[in-house]
């Protein structure tokens, strides 16, 4: 695998529908040996898990890593709390922004780049109802004009 090379391993999808991401950044993800090996199998879920700030660090909860079979008691626990790695200014500037009324911190995919594992959180603004309606709409009529500019090159 190239130094530069992405590979994705588990996507968040949701986050997407339910929020407005208006900045990202790419963090480190303090893991053990076996969990990085159940990763390269791409045994990693991202669903149900989000980011807090404590104590000035930075950790994921939720985020499930599936027990390494081959792992037996270097096995960690797959819910167990991960710490990401980003610069001292970056975690400021986050701290500032989630003191803002309605910001919060996402997972929005995990990826090997190169031999490391790295997760993309995003600032996000919470959608209401309508926001999604209004997507959907959206998504439906570009896939209906898309359908029926397929229909007219024929």
């Amino acid at each position: 695998m190239a130094k530069g090379s992405e590979r994705l391993i588990a996507n968040n999808k949701k986050a997407r529908h339910d929020y407005f991401i208006e900045d990202t950044y790419e963090a480190g993800i303090v893991l053990h040996g076996t969990e990085v090996k159940s990763l390269r199998q791409g045994h990693c879920s991202i669903k149900e898990s989000f980011v807090r700030i404590d104590k000035g660090e930075v950790m994921i909860y939720g985020m499930h890593i599936s027990p390494y079979e081959k792992g037996n008691i270097f096995n960690k626990d797959p819910l167990r709390p991960k710490k990401l790695m980003l610069h001292k200014y970056e975690i400021n500037k986050l701290i500032g922004k989630i003191k803002e009324k309605g910001l919060t911190l996402v997972p929005l995919r995990v990826y090997f780049k190169g031999s490391l594992v790295k997760v993309e959180i995003g600032l996000a603004r919470g959608k209401k109802l309508y926001d999604k309606r209004q997507d959907i709409a959206k998504r439906d009529m570009k896939r209906e004009s898309e359908r029926d500019f397929k229909i007219r090159l024929r």
